[in-house]
């Protein structure tokens, strides 16, 4: 086949530039031939990356958000590879977080072992660190910090705003507290078995319970080590859970026996009520309000389930707003899982949009419950730093749009959304696709079925600069999060992301 010679190419005028004309090159002529199988009523092959076109009174090319992306030049990063890496990879605010916490700890260690210290004084230590570790993962607590930090209006200087929104970061503060408990009691234990030998004011049992609680805790930092951690998460979770309670459980046993070593001629019940951290009891809040509560289920498709929950349910149960999470199960004692709270504007409920990612989210879609178990309160998550910029650049892939939705119905400053994922409307329902699209007409829904897998750095690049956005939003999975934010950051653009430290 070959283009016939008379043949000249059209001339069309571009959809937002009637000054501007394009030509369609040269496209393989193919002859009209009715008895053809293969012959349809077009006369042209389509050919791989020619832009969709409508035909009515006249033919109108069909531009696409992301049309050009890849051609687009993207600049580069700022600062050397070395510094670039040590400050986006190596000291994150996180770390950052947990080694100052650390350092400071081993500084207070170093110089009692000068001066000298007893058991008692290692003791009353190591339990402050592990009442700051617990603490850290409170969720009044986590609740208090995000409100205060996400309170700096978006007025004040980027850099400041850059610099709190950083908050979900504090676990770093929770892993600090927890490592530096751990080898305070181990001097502890030591100290203690040395004491005990000379023949000191400490128990047999105050060492005992030591040396059994320095194991747990070393049990649970081996499991939290993030290499481990992402392989075996479920174990994880269960090891953290149990050997936590049974550790707390004994720390409960070594103060009220420590404090009993150490009493003199106070009584015990005068002594503990002067040197037991009460705030221990609050590891036990979230689980006072632990609610099994009905729930309505829709079905989305194969792969994904939406659980909607009246809020009032919960008597005094705060509404959820948008940016925090609620952590459900089935089996109370053996798992939890997070979910993002979606309101349901004009309504008393909020859902949760479950897709599957596991046996447990596989398992709900297929069966989905009637009831299931709510614990503590919803908290606050990375999602919700966006109220501190004026204009947000929310990615999302596949489920990750059940955060950010809310995000995007609060309309709170302009926004625009990037949502990329297979074949979404068949997996998600119309429902919530319609839903998205109304909250932000022009959001760029990006099948990988239809059109492959996108550079998200470039894709994610090109919408910045073409909305102005002053923040990026991500919610994806770990290895493209960490892309995406790495990407922005490392070009000056303001990027936030989970970073899986839970």
């Amino acid at each position: 086949m070959s283009t016939p010679a008379s043949w000249n190419p059209p001339v069309f005028y571009h959809p937002s530039n009637s000054e501007e004309t394009f030509t369609i090159p040269p496209l393989v002529y193919r002859p009209y031939n009715p008895e053809s199988p293969s012959w349809s009523k077009t006369s042209v092959d389509t050919i791989v990356g020619t832009p969709p076109v409508k035909s009515e009174t006249s033919i109108v090319l069909e531009k696409l958000p992301w049309d050009g992306y890849l051609e687009e030049d993207i600049p580069d990063k700022t600062q050397g590879k070395v510094m670039r890496d040590l400050r986006h990879l190596v000291f994150t605010i996180y770390d950052r977080l947990f080694g100052v916490v650390l350092i400071t700890n081993m500084a207070i260690l170093i110089a009692l072992l000068v001066y000298g210290v007893n058991s008692q004084r290692l003791g009353l230590i190591a339990v402050a660190n592990i009442f700051v570790a617990i603490m850290m993962r409170q969720d009044y607590v986590v609740n208090a910090f995000f409100f205060v930090f996400t309170s700096v209006p978006p007025s004040w200087p980027l850099w400041f705003r850059l610099l709190m929104a950083r908050v979900y970061h504090l676990g770093g503060i929770h892993s600090g507290a927890a490592v530096s408990a751990t080898l305070w009691l181990g001097v502890l234990a030591g100290q203690g078995t040395r004491e005990l030998a000379r023949g000191g004011e400490i128990s047999v049992a105050t060492v005992e319970i030591t040396w059994i609680i320095l194991m747990f805790l070393v049990g649970i930092i081996v499991f939290a080590v993030p290499a481990l951690r992402s392989k075996s998460h479920d174990t994880f979770e269960r090891v953290h859970r149990f050997m936590g309670w049974t550790a707390t459980a004994l720390v409960w046993a070594q103060v009220i026996s420590l404090t009993n070593d150490w009493k003199g001629n106070a009584s015990l019940g005068y002594a503990l009520v002067h040197s037991a951290p009460c705030g221990l009891c609050s590891l036990i809040l979230p689980w006072a309000r632990l609610r099994k509560v009905p729930v309505r289920a829709v079905v989305l498709s194969d792969h994904a389930v939406r659980l909607f929950v009246n809020y009032k349910v919960f008597g005094f149960h705060p509404r959820p707003v948008p940016g925090s999470f609620s952590r459900v199960s089935l089996d109370p004692l053996n798992e939890w899982h997070a979910f993002a709270n979606v309101p349901v504007p004009g309504t008393d409920e909020f859902s949760l949009v479950v897709s599957q990612a596991g046996d447990w989210t596989k398992e709900l879609i297929r069966n989905p419950p009637k009831e299931i178990y709510f614990r503590g309160t919803p908290v606050a998550g990375v999602l919700r730093v966006n109220i501190m910029f004026r204009r947000v650049l929310f990615v999302a892939t596949g489920s990750g749009i059940g955060p950010i939705a809310p995000c995007l119905f609060e309309k709170r400053q302009p926004s625009r959304l990037l949502w990329t994922g297979a074949n979404i409307v068949k997996t998600f329902g119309t429902d919530l696709v319609d839903a998205v699209k109304e909250a932000d007409p022009d959001a760029c829904i990006y099948d990988t079925r239809v059109h492959g897998r996108p550079d998200m750095v470039k894709l994610t690049y090109k919408m910045v600069k073409d909305f102005d956005a002053e923040a990026v939003v991500i919610i994806s999975n770990e290895p493209l999060t960490k892309k995406v934010v790495y990407g922005m950051m490392s070009r000056g653009i303001p990027a936030f992301g989970a970073i899986w430290d839970s």
